[in-house]
């Protein structure tokens, strides 16, 4: 084994001091049995967890450190566990987004605060992935991302069930007497049926093969199942390598390029991926100074194909895409068509092409070859402009339903989620197959926190009548298990006075994916009028977290991150007070 120790390492300004402050540091660790020899100046290694039994997803994570940990003893280093906030979608209200940026901003402040050389950022459910990477991209040590896997397929049955997809399915089942409330009740025991995140190819798995394309993770690691062996292999051997990434300086600013987020953004389009990687990447570009704007997430992907058949855009879920070949073989591909750069380095030390070499896709109906895709190039995510959205909107047209692609209808408007689910189910509600359901008010201020809202269930009347799809129009999310014609992070969003807040019932809005546009078909002095007569929300918040992040959250386009944690901040602490 090499030599690991060293006296010039960030953590022997701690551990390494002379005098009071070295013995303070070393005396308080030695309370948990570390042995004197630890402190000789070998790697020390922080696992930032973010199990918790609040976040589902996350709870398994405890077993996870300590598989990384065997790998950081293996290879000479000290590792350290510490624990993180989980922002778990499956409970948090009003939004788990609300609390992406807070989580970032600790697992960044807890990175730099302490004598910590490198991190293994372990995470699972969906904003636990973005906010890791944004906090340690703002510090900048050498890091290692460590997802915890999907769950294993679902089962009801006979047939496969995927997380989030299946709910909407079944609440569609069940407003319209397809199901009963006790097939319902034990359907849902069903769909999540071990540890792990959605799997679907919902944000959770999306942000986990996004933190593989760019190189933040080891290769192949995205896709195993949580309760796989191979799972504790990968943290084992991520353990490992991070102590080789500390002797190297490999740090995320030589990883986290430009090219590394091109990248990840045609590999999201690949695999059929979730519209929060727009907000998320958008983020963590903006934490290492890369330019990223919400076209590029067009550009990029038209002439990228849908490869991977998952749900909810496909019938495959995440175990298969696995055993298929996983992230690796569809990179392969996309590389061998010249849609990625081989170039750029990732958390081994290799290249993406030095590590997609060896991949192989093993079946052709879950990862399909670029010479006849799932969908054919284009299908990915498109971004729209118009007077409905100066700034943008985006929707998953692999999720959509192509004769709705282009649609012209009278709008129907609500002015927050409840306000219609309020009345959904009113069979004398006003709306038809053609209507444009508006929903307003929950973006990053107005909600607060951009909830996963914008896929409101059809009208109950309609989905009687067999109308499966209609177009929705949101300045929210929708989950990335989620389907449907909706258009997306309608920016500026109402709350902060774009034109949606303008749009009333009976208005005209056309939707033209293909011409990339959605417009409010009212001319412009009546919405100038409209504008008079508008005022902005109170405020509701006037301290607290909230009121932070009502004050200072960009808009979508931007990531709805804090403008003041934009860029790095590096890893100097403040002077020993000791």
């Amino acid at each position: 084994m090499t030599d690991r120790r060293n006296s010039s390492r960030r953590s022997q300004a701690w551990f390494g001091a002379q005098g009071r402050s070295g013995m303070l540091y070393r005396s308080w660790m030695r309370n948990q049995g570390f042995g004197h020899e630890v402190f000789d100046g070998r790697p020390v290694i922080g696992i930032a967890t973010s199990a918790s039994e609040l976040a589902p997803c996350n709870a398994h994570l405890t077993r996870v450190a300590e598989a990384v940990k065997r790998g950081v003893w293996q290879a000479g280093g000290l590792p350290l566990q510490f624990p993180t906030m989980a922002t778990g979608e499956t409970l948090m209200r009003p939004t788990a987004m609300l609390y992406r940026n807070l989580m970032a901003m600790e697992v960044e402040e807890l990175i730099r605060a302490n004598p910590l050389d490198g991190v293994v950022l372990l995470s699972g459910c969906d904003k636990t992935t973005p906010a890791m990477l944004m906090g340690a991209a703002s510090v900048d040590l050498p890091a290692v991302m460590v997802t915890g896997g999907p769950m294993l397929n679902g089962k009801y049955r006979g047939q496969d069930v995927g997380s989030g997809t299946h709910v909407w399915k079944f609440e569609e089942d069940l407003k319209t007497g397809r199901m009963t409330e006790e097939e319902c009740f034990f359907a849902e025991g069903c769909m999540a049926r071990s540890d792990g995140h959605c799997m679907t190819m919902g944000t959770a798995s999306t942000m986990a093969c996004v933190a593989e394309a760019l190189g933040m993770q080891l290769p192949g690691s995205a896709a195993w199942p949580a309760v796989d062996s191979r799972r504790m292999e990968t943290a084992q051997a991520a353990g490992r390598r991070i102590v080789d990434m500390v002797e190297e300086e490999l740090r995320p600013s030589r990883i986290l390029t430009r090219e590394a987020f091109e990248n990840a953004i045609r590999v999201n389009a690949a695999i059929g991926g979730s519209t929060n990687a727009v907000i998320h990447l958008t983020a963590l570009a903006g934490r290492v100074g890369v330019e990223l704007g919400l076209d590029d997430f067009d550009r990029l992907v038209r002439e990228v194909p849908t490869l991977v058949n998952l749900m909810p855009s496909g019938t495959y879920l995440m175990e298969d895409f696995c055993y298929a070949g996983g992230l690796p073989a569809v990179m392969a591909e996309l590389l061998g068509g010249g849609l990625l750069h081989g170039g750029p380095v990732t958390v081994t030390g290799r290249t993406v092409a030095e590590n997609t070499a060896p991949a192989e896709r093993v079946d052709s109906d879950v990862i399909t070859p670029l010479d006849a895709p799932f969908q054919p190039a284009g299908t990915g995510i498109a971004v729209l402009r118009g007077n409905l959205c100066p700034d943008g909107a985006v929707i998953k047209q692999s999720a959509a339903s192509p004769h709705l692609l282009t649609h012209r209808g009278p709008a129907r408007v609500f002015d927050s989620p409840e306000a219609y689910h309020a009345v959904a189910d009113d069979p004398g509600l006003d709306v038809d197959e053609n209507t444009v359901i508006v929903i307003r008010n929950a973006g990053p201020k107005g909600y607060p926190g951009m909830p996963e809202v914008s896929n409101v269930p059809l009208p109950a009347k309609l989905l009687k009548a067999g109308i499966t799809d209609m177009v929705r129009v949101c300045d929210g999310r929708m989950s990335g298990t989620g389907y449907g014609t909706v258009v997306l992070h309608v920016t500026p969003e109402a709350a902060v006075g774009g034109p949606l807040a303008l749009v009333r019932d009976g208005d005209p809005v056309a939707l033209d994916v293909p011409g990339r546009a959605l417009r409010l078909d009212v001319d412009d002095a009546e919405l100038a009028r409209r504008r008079q007569e508008w005022t902005p929300p109170a405020e509701r918040y006037v301290s607290g977290y909230t009121w932070l992040y009502t004050q200072h959250v960009e808009q979508a386009d931007r990531g709805a991150d804090f403008g003041f944690l934009r860029g790095g901040r590096g890893h100097e602490v403040p002077r020993d007070s000791h």
